[in-house]
C-alpha cells in the first residue's frame, strides 16, 4: 500500500490580541508597592535581639511580637503580593 498523507485544515489561526500599555494596572503596582510596604514591616519586627555580651542569654528573641507576630505580617504581605499580581481590573469591552 502505498502512504496516504492526510491533512487536516484546522480552523483559521486566530492571532493574539496586542495588549497595548502595561500588563498591570495602577490598582496592581498600588498593590505591589503595599504588600512590599507590609513585607519591610513585618521583617523589621523580627529584626534584633541579638545580645552583646555572648555570655548572656537574652529571653528576648522569643517574645511575642518576634515569634508571632511579625511572621503573621510578613505573610499578610505575601498575600497581599500575590493578589497585586493576579488580580485583573474589567476592561471596558467587557462591561
Amino acid at each position: 500500500m502505498a502512504d496516504k498523507k492526510v491533512v487536516v485544515k484546522l480552523k483559521e489561526e486566530v492571532a493574539p490580541k496586542k495588549q497595548e500599555g502595561f500588563v498591570f494596572s495602577k490598582l496592581n503596582y498600588q498593590l505591589l508597592i503595599g504588600g512590599l510596604v507590609v513585607l519591610l514591616i513585618g521583617f523589621l519586627l523580627m529584626a534584633g535581639g541579638g545580645s552583646d555580651d555572648p555570655n548572656k542569654f537574652d529571653p528576648g528573641i522569643f517574645s511575642f511580637r518576634r515569634v508571632t507576630f511579625a511572621p503573621v505580617i510578613v505573610l499578610l504581605g505575601f498575600i497581599i503580593e500575590g493578589v497585586a499580581i493576579m488580580y485583573r481590573p474589567k476592561s471596558k469591552k467587557e462591561n
